[in-house]
């Protein structure tokens, strides 16, 4: 318990400065440099690396190494009992890769209009949409807590739009965030359903099988923004290339972690280090002086982060909570139980010691 805690401890401050990490690079690439989708698409290549380095960490770690093809072949069980083929990559690949690049290219938009803590702090409500998304179409338990988190998720995004006036800009850049956000909860509940839970190697071969995708299916798109001069730059040496691969870098390391970490410590501390995302980047925009945080943006800040950490509760957080009442209170009464009987001794020990014997009364 202990070794997890400390992984624990170790991988919330990895995944929030990387995520903090990212978010900045891509602002200040954005001074020079504005190509959303190519940034985009540039990134999810990175991810073919994912089983890679999955695969080399196995070759550390353990004690019956397999050859990467084996390797490869079981961790494809994700894709069913045949593992991946031909129809699978492109009926199972297709949709994942769709929404995962529409989550990182609306995250990159909003980032124009807003600055790195607002994007943040709304990217968070994709918790609540989550929840909502699992209780209409999952069907799982409905919980209270969580439609109070939910409201205040909402509650949350219209205050950030009220903190500029509902700016134009403002407005746009909360919808950017706010869709990143909805298709991030869409991806992970249609995982979830048709996929299920996956382990490491599962996952790693999972995201790499998108990178994969994504080079194939997906680069055209870059090259037809680039010729009908929507996304357009003078030439490949001018691309602002050490910023760029250290965006994808440590976009690629925040979703190993994610994955990681699950494997070494308690899945809600991931959570824990995303949202603290949020105080990082505010830190970093204070120290650039890229914000003001007047009183309206800092309360939506806070709502949607404390709506954050109530959707990381257990669904037993009610019977956990009562139990814990509960023994307090007997821990409680038992203390009172020894204190009388201490008294209880300590008369009779005086009164021996007067030659009387009391009983005292209960």
């Amino acid at each position: 318990a202990v070794l997890k805690a400390v992984w624990g401890l170790l991988i919330i401050l990895s995944v929030s400065s990387s995520w903090v990490g990212t978010t900045q690079i891509v602002k200040i690439t954005y001074k020079n440099f504005y190509c959303p989708f190519f940034m985009t698409w540039f990134s999810t290549n990175w991810n073919i690396m994912f089983f890679p380095v999955y695969y080399s960490g196995h070759l550390a770690t353990a004690q019956e190494k397999q050859s990467p093809m084996k390797k490869f072949r079981e961790c494809s069980r994700i894709f069913g009992e045949d593992g991946l083929t031909l129809k699978l990559f492109l009926k199972r690949t297709a949709p994942f890769s769709i929404l995962w690049t529409l989550t990182n290219y609306l995250y990159l938009l909003a980032l124009k209009k807003l600055t790195a803590t607002d994007v943040s702090a709304l990217f968070c409500c994709n918790k609540a949409f989550v929840f909502l998304l699992s209780w209409i179409v999952l069907k799982d338990r409905f919980m209270g807590v969580r439609i109070v988190a939910a409201i205040m998720a909402i509650t949350g995004i219209v205050m950030m739009a009220y903190a500029d006036n509902f700016h134009t800009d403002s407005i746009v850049g909360v919808a950017f965030a706010v869709g990143s956000a909805s298709t991030s909860a869409l991806y992970k509940v249609l995982f979830k359903m048709f996929l299920g839970s996956a382990n490491f190697g599962e996952a790693a071969h999972f995201v790499s099988t998108l990178g994969f995708f994504n080079l194939i299916f997906i680069s055209f798109t870059p090259v037809i923004l680039y010729f009908t001069k929507v996304e357009h730059w003078s030439s490949f040496a001018a691309l602002p290339w050490g910023y760029l691969c250290g965006m994808a870098g440590l976009w690629l390391t925040f979703n190993i972690l994610v994955n990681v970490g699950v494997v070494l410590t308690y899945p809600i501390l991931i959570s824990i280090g995303t949202v603290l995302s949020v105080p990082g980047n505010a830190a970093v925009d204070l120290l650039k002086q890229e914000v003001i945080f007047n009183v309206v943006r800092l309360a939506a800040t806070i709502i949607i982060c404390i709506g954050f950490l109530l959707m990381l509760l257990p669904e037993e957080w009610d019977e956990i909570t009562l139990r814990f009442i509960n023994s307090l209170k007997e821990k409680k009464n038992e203390e009172h139980v020894d204190d009388i009987t201490d008294s209880s001794v300590h008369l009779r020990s005086r009164s021996r010691a007067n030659g009387t014997v009391s009983i005292p009364l209960a």
